[in-house]
């Protein structure tokens, strides 16, 4: 009887840890409704914080080689309205709405798979496991999505061209050469990474913070207050990098920044000649 017993428990063991192992595998239909729930709330946020992307751009490349008085974003955003009309908010919408599906789904895709892929090979998924694999999928995500990020950017900071989308790039693989859409692929894939890194460990340290030391209990108002502190904080850390991606992105734009060699020389240059806080431009 008790090896009987004991047979019974090692077979519902092992039932029990295949069902885990199972748990864990990820379907094709899994892993298409990750990617479209994904990619649409993405596009959906996108669409709505647009205008703020172009702001961004068009400051981070002010006074670029210079030193002197920055224009600030609320005057900026009453220069545009005023020399380039509403529309100038919205341009390169199209690939940023392309990128943002792509990247979205991309990411979370890729999120469980690499997971799932971090669980066979050290046998734990603990927060170092997940901070991993989200910047891991975040970074192939980024680097897949390149070529459309540049052409956001250069579309954002054209508002002169007449060209669609797709003549743009065009115009940018005749001109330039294929290479020229990978142009700032490693600082947006180390952004990528520690966007991703920096918002889990953030949003799980804030939560336990705000639930040991505030009235805040689990529902809406603690992860909406978890999530804006770990927005505020990987920002911070991240803006230097989206920086430099994006002057990487338009050398071809500004005569004064064709000569960044690569991400490190761009950052020395930027700090150089304009000084650390035009890091945090934008």
């Amino acid at each position: 009887m008790v090896d009987e017993s004991s047979s019974q428990e090692s077979a519902i063991s092992g039932v029990l840890a295949r069902n885990e192992k199972r748990n864990w595998a990820v379907s094709p239909s899994d892993v298409g409704y990750h990617f479209g729930t994904s990619g649409f709330s993405v596009a959906i946020a996108t669409a709505v914080t647009h205008p703020l992307d172009v702001l961004k751009v068009r400051l981070q490349m002010q006074l670029v080689g210079q030193r002197g008085p920055l224009i600030g974003m609320g005057q900026l955003f009453v220069q545009l309205l005023n020399n380039e009309g509403p529309r100038s908010l919205y341009l390169g919408l199209s690939p940023a709405l392309t990128r943002s599906v792509l990247y979205g789904g991309l990411r979370l895709g890729l999120y469980e798979p690499s997971k799932y892929a971090s669980d066979l090979v050290f046998g734990s998924t603990n927060i170092f496991v997940k901070i991993g694999s989200g910047a891991i999928s975040g970074a192939v995500a980024t680097a897949l999505t390149n070529p459309v990020e540049v052409l956001k950017v250069r579309l954002q900071m054209n508002p002169n061209s007449t060209r669609g989308p797709i003549k743009e790039m065009s115009k940018i693989v005749s001109e330039e050469g294929l290479k020229a859409l990978w142009r700032g692929v490693g600082p947006a894939m180390a952004r990528a990474g520690a966007l991703t890194a920096s918002q889990l460990a953030t949003y799980d340290e804030a939560k336990q913070v705000l639930v040991k030391w505030t009235p805040l209990e689990e529902g809406f108002p603690l992860h909406l207050i978890s999530s804006t502190v770990a927005g505020v904080v990987s920002t911070l850390m991240t803006t230097p990098i989206d920086m430099v991606k994006t002057r990487l992105m338009l050398q071809r734009e500004s005569k004064r920044a064709g000569s960044y060699k690569s991400g490190l020389h761009c950052a020395y240059q930027v700090i150089r000649t304009e000084g650390p806080l035009a890091l945090y431009k934008g």
